[in-house]
């Protein structure tokens, strides 16, 4: 991991960032009915007061008790209901459990989150200059409240989507439905050697280090994302029922499948809809599709005659075209919730709207740095069985994305916002 070195006048400007990403995910919750911060419908999502509390218990674990001599821990029992990996730090509820927390009350864990700031921001303020050991969990200890902060906002669509009245999380104005899909243009590079990797002075997790080289063949790669009309095409032609697009682990899972249509999409009388955090729309067919898994992207590449970008030829491609990517995006901060249409041919949507599936394992980098310590737990010991995502989504902190940033889940989840970009 690398965080600046320049630690001047940083006291004042980490006490800004750390209030404004801490209310972030207050404000998320802002339209949540109390029902709903307890619910748990499936075990990859939590629920959204366990979000709350754990983002907490990682500034209270990591940073007070070993920075903050006079800091009295809120409830000692509360390690066990907000831990959620670190075996380092004892034992933990299961996470497929975490639904049945009805106590702590929210009320209980806002006070618990109001304690810990209190602290937090008195262990800031206190300090002459910043050690950069502290400066450094905290940056840390933000940045993986940010990661909770998109999966609030996909753990609420799931919960919220899965009710049979489909509750609008936020009205919000939805954009006009463009009629015509831009037809796509393939972006062509030469082989050669190219690095990939983070390199600067900014903030980076450690997989996304160290900058290293790797040789890459020839490849083309869309200048778009795959469109809700185009992956219909692919479902109306039998892609779900031909077992020669699919992954034999991904043949698999289709026959377990009820309905063959990406996670949200539902069939009324001949009409699809999808529901959104704007509630259920009739399904815009020129918007980039969303919330399918590895399996789905990759078995429509082949059914389209092509394949899913390797995570080096993504990267290679966004740094190459970089200065041509609009770089606000379209993040959370747009508040559109939903992945949007391309508008204009000089917005390649490689930052913003989905998560793409690449054709690459998560693995190590070679000379892999691994976070030492209880931090080692981040990363590095869920490299193996998931597949890299890149670019981020539109419930994705704008500044919480670089180019270099590695994503990863295994390849039947589909619940993130995650989507296609072909190759060849």
């Amino acid at each position: 991991m690398t965080v600046s070195s320049n630690f001047s006048n940083q006291s004042e400007t980490l006490l800004q960032t750390y209030r404004s990403v801490r209310q972030q995910s207050i404000s998320i919750c802002t339209p949540l009915q109390p029902e709903d911060y307890v619910v748990q419908p499936t075990e990859d999502v939590s629920p959204p007061k366990w979000h709350l509390g754990h983002a907490t218990w990682f500034f209270e674990n990591f940073i007070l008790a070993d920075f903050f001599p006079e800091y009295q821990v809120y409830d000692k029992r509360l390690n066990y209901f907000f831990n959620s990996y670190y075996e380092s730090q004892g034992p933990r509820i299961l996470r497929s459990k975490r639904g049945n927390m009805s106590r702590p009350s929210l009320q209980a864990i806002l006070a618990y989150r109001a304690h810990v700031d209190q602290n937090m921001e008195s262990l800031i303020t206190q300090q002459q200059e910043l050690d950069p050991k502290l400066y450094t969990l905290i940056i840390v200890g933000l940045q993986h409240e940010q990661q909770h902060q998109e999966l609030l906002l996909t753990d609420i669509k799931y919960i919220l989507g899965n009710n049979p009245i489909f509750p609008v999380y936020k009205n919000k104005k939805v954009p006009p439905v463009t009629s015509e899909t831009m037809p796509p243009k393939w972006i062509s590079f030469a082989e050669g050697v190219f690095e990939i990797g983070y390199h600067g002075t900014a903030f980076s997790w450690d997989n996304e280090l160290p900058r290293h080289k790797t040789y890459i063949h020839p490849f083309s790669i869309q200048d778009r994302l795959v469109t809700n009309e185009e992956y219909l095409a692919f479902i109306e032609s039998g892609g779900y029922a031909q077992f020669e697009h699919w992954l034999s682990d991904g043949w698999a899972w289709v026959k377990e499948q009820p309905q063959h249509c990406p996670l949200y999409w539902y069939q009324k009388e001949g009409q699809w809809y999808e529901y959104t955090l704007n509630g259920l729309l009739p399904l815009n067919l020129t918007a980039p599709v969303t919330h399918i898994n590895y399996y789905e992207a990759d078995a429509y590449a082949r059914w389209a005659g092509c394949r899913l970008p390797t995570e080096q030829e993504w990267e290679v491609a966004c740094e190459k075209m970089y200065s041509k990517i609009p770089k606000d995006g379209n993040f959370v901060e747009s508040e559109h919730y939903h992945p949007q249409p391309q508008t204009d041919k000089n917005d390649l949507q490689m930052l913003g709207h989905v998560w793409e599936w690449t054709g690459s394992a998560y693995l190590p980098y070679p000379n892999y740095p691994r976070f030492k310590g209880a931090l080692g737990e981040y990363n590095g010991k869920f490299m193996v069985d998931q597949m890299v995502l890149r670019g981020g989504s539109c419930v994705t902190p704008h500044n919480h994305m670089r180019i270099t940033y590695r994503n990863f889940f295994q390849s039947d989840k589909r619940w993130q916002f995650t989507g296609i970009r072909l190759a060849k």
